[in-house]
């Protein structure tokens, strides 16, 4: 039974981002879901070297995925054409883990189509290449593969993907098994 959330996505680097935080929590609680955002640890006051910081973080960030019996990931561009990088990472940590991710990203259409759309700049001359010649990837997905495949996405926001949550957590409580 899915009853608590690890909310994944560059949230945390808003300037508002405890704020933020406790929305995305009250409304996970509305859902009937226990929202556990990372900035709800703060990193110890005797820690001060940047390194250990960071060190803490991942280990506590770690260990809320753990906590948690699934990921709640905003999968929206962030500073470029590709979803936040540490949101990536905690994303394939829980699929390995075998605990389902829930994604949620603003708009619609292929991977391609929304790197067009979004950044026109990092799209090559001929539309199917980006500006150094790589390779844009189209597999009529809205994300990379490795995201879309294990992570169902709803085009939205954080309400809509819980609300795609909840009906997900009624299924499985009413299928036998």
């Amino acid at each position: 039974m899915i009853r608590s959330l690890y909310l994944a996505g560059p949230d945390v680097f808003r300037p508002d981002a405890r704020e933020r935080g406790a929305e995305l929590k009250a409304l996970c609680a509305r859902h009937g879901f226990e929202g556990l955002f990372p900035l709800d640890q703060d990193v110890p006051g005797h820690v001060t070297d940047p390194v250990e910081q960071a060190k803490w973080i991942y280990r506590a960030n770690i260990g809320l995925i753990e906590r948690a019996d699934a990921v709640l990931a905003n999968l929206d561009f962030f500073r470029g054409p590709e979803p936040d990088s540490g949101t990536c990472f905690e994303v394939g940590y829980a699929v390995a883990r075998g605990k389902p991710v829930f994604g949620y990203i603003p708009d619609g259409g292929t991977f391609a189509a929304r790197i067009r759309r979004r950044h026109p700049h990092a799209i090559g001359p001929d539309g199917v290449l980006d500006v150094h010649g790589w390779s844009i990837e189209e597999f009529g997905l809205p994300l990379n593969l490795m995201l879309a495949v294990p992570a169902p996405l709803v085009v939205g926001d954080a309400g809509m993907a819980l609300a795609q949550l909840e009906r997900y957590r009624e299924r499985m409580a009413a299928s036998p098994g």
